[in-house]
């Protein structure tokens, strides 16, 4: 499942280490409205015996937001897409934002206007997929890797790989590099993330394809990162 909530922010801009820093407690904040033991689960051991956690999230989009260099600026038309390919994730997390007047993002009130699913797709092999955050793969050790370095797209099949395996999914997957944005660097808890957008074109099962649209590609997804529009 995918949807998205539309919010109103007050006029002004969101530091940057809000952007992505505070996703992942927004996300444990709203499941935890529904179903606390599934949040406190989720937090501290992850899902079905896996360090994975099958939530994507996007940092809010503003529509009409005034132009300032090198700040996030905020205005009443904002969206903010969730998604989560296991059931009761996924109902929990609309349940949660559907019953809420508002969303706190780090210092910043969202007031909800309301919430939307997306249609599902019927993905075929092979797929486009357009990221509308950066994708976060890393190397061995703690060096994060851009989509025109070696070894990107060996991590980024290894990493949709054992998504498929949580999801008992085929996991037989051919990744291609279509086009990537610059690259970015965030601070959010735990640490510096670095990535970039990419459009990549993937050979998998289309129940896969569809799972990865619901979650993510590559790592961080619960704190915003590698959102598939």
């Amino acid at each position: 499942m995918r949807f998205y909530v539309d919010v109103a922010a007050p006029a002004g801009q969101l530091p940057w280490k809000y952007v992505h820093g505070v996703a992942h407690a927004v996300v444990y904040s709203v499941i935890g409205d529904q179903a606390p033991a599934l949040a406190t689960q989720l937090h501290d051991a992850g899902w079905a015996g896996s360090a994975l956690r099958p939530v994507g999230i996007s940092p809010p989009v503003f529509v009409g937001a005034p132009k300032k260099r090198s700040a996030y600026m905020m205005s009443p038309n904002g969206r903010i897409w969730f998604g989560s390919p296991v059931p009761a994730l996924a109902a929990s997390l609309l349940a949660g934002v559907t019953s809420r007047r508002e969303l706190q993002w780090g210092p910043v009130t969202l007031a909800v206007k309301g919430a939307q699913l997306e249609p599902l797709t019927d993905p075929e092999s092979p797929t486009v997929l357009e990221t509308r955050t950066p994708v976060l793969v890393k190397a061995n050790g703690d060096r994060y890797l851009l989509p025109e370095e070696d070894g990107f797209v060996a991590g980024l099949a290894a990493n949709i790989r054992h998504k498929a395996d949580l999801l008992r999914l085929p996991g037989d997957v051919e990744v291609e590099v279509l086009a990537a944005g610059p690259r970015r660097r965030f601070d959010v808890s735990g640490g510096i993330r670095i990535g970039a957008t990419a459009t990549i074109r993937l050979h998998a099962d289309p129940r896969l394809i569809g799972a990865l649209r619901e979650w993510g590609l590559g790592v961080g997804n619960i704190q915003g990162f590698g959102w598939v529009k």
